[in-house]
């Protein structure tokens, strides 16, 4: 974990779950701008730290950086020890997705089952061991928040990328539903 550290009150902690140069950067730059302590977390912690810099020398803010494969349970629990010591995790925005080697489009009859299996583990049991990290706290101090990306495009679907968005996307989706359900007070 890279800390970098500046003045601001934070409401909470922030954790965002998969971020890279574009929407888990704004999405981590626009909590850090709205006063959180932010976790950034992804596999490549040089970029994230970077990012970090980023945003804690523009945004005034506590930013965290923590490597995380969110395909491996043991990595996923170590990384969220981090977050948890930052205190109450506010929000968790998971973001992470697994890009098969070829961007190209497949066809489903094409999908390498080595690949599905990993795009699995990373969008589907990645959320899930991610929110678990979190959610017993919120539901303690009854309140938190877990947004999951990517839903609307597994309902609209995307010609050729069955396995990301199709597949892993609607099952996330149906999770989250299920979830707030499930936690409800």
């Amino acid at each position: 974990m890279r800390r970098i550290t500046s003045s601001n009150t934070a409401k909470g902690v922030a954790a965002i779950v998969g971020v890279g140069p574009q929407l888990g950067l704004s999405i981590a730059r626009k909590f850090a701008h709205e006063g959180y302590t932010v976790a950034i977390l992804a596999r490549d912690l040089g970029r994230l730290s970077r990012f970090a810099d980023e945003i804690a020398r523009e945004e005034k803010a506590q930013v965290f950086a923590i490597r995380i494969d969110c395909s491996d349970y043991r990595s996923v629990r170590e990384a969220f020890e981090g977050v948890l010591s930052l205190g109450f995790v506010e929000v968790l925005v998971y973001n992470a997705y697994y890009q098969p080697v070829s961007s190209h489009p497949t066809t489903f009859t094409d999908i390498k089952i080595d690949s599905f299996e990993k795009s699995l583990a990373v969008s589907s049991l990645g959320a899930f061991l991610c929110a678990q990290q979190v959610l017993p706290g919120m539901v303690e101090r009854r309140r938190g928040t877990v947004l999951f990306t990517g839903r609307s495009a597994s309902l609209n679907g995307i010609p050729g990328f069955s396995e990301l968005w199709g597949l892993t996307k609607g099952w996330l989706g149906s999770y989250g539903k299920a979830e707030s359900e499930g936690t409800k007070p």
